[in-house]
């Protein structure tokens, strides 16, 4: 035990001049060290306040702007849905009112095609109309004579 003890009491070397402090007078030592963090804490923090209050406003921007759209469509969803159910309202009166018209129509050309025959006669050719006529109004004037009193002479 004696020998231990010897070694610590003995004078330090002559390297050493001073006792050892460590390099604490260059970095400025622990509280050097600490004031670095803060620094960059600080700057670290007023980035991230920064970046939050861009976000937060785009964020917001892009809100009212999805609202205003989304309140446009829906009335242009609603406008279109009134003016379809409109227009198929118009559709079915047309074809009800088309409906009617083509049955009028086809009864209009059934009586046309009854009465055709009786009308137009295609068997007989214009002069044998002509001739026919003649004679009718020959006869007719026979008759207006006839009946004024007149000689058949």
């Amino acid at each position: 035990a004696g020998d231990a003890t010897a070694f610590v009491q003995q004078e330090p070397p002559a390297i050493f001049d001073s006792p050892y402090k460590g390099m604490q007078a260059e970095n400025g030592g622990v509280i050097g060290m600490l004031e670095v963090i803060e620094s960059d804490f600080a700057r670290l923090e007023a980035d991230t306040k920064a970046a939050e209050a861009t976000a937060q406003k785009e964020y917001d921007t892009f809100m009212t702007d999805s609202k205003v759209d989304k309140e446009a469509k829906t009335k242009d969803i609603e406008h279109k849905t009134a003016k379809k159910q409109d227009e198929s309202q118009a559709l079915t009166t047309k074809n009800a009112d088309l409906e009617g018209t083509q049955k009028e129509l086809d009864a209009a050309l059934a009586y046309f095609d009854k009465l055709k025959p009786s009308c137009v006669d295609a068997g007989v050719s214009y002069d044998d109309r002509v001739a026919r006529r003649k004679e009718e109004i020959e006869s007719l004037q026979e008759a207006l004579r006839i009946l004024n009193g007149e000689d058949i002479a």
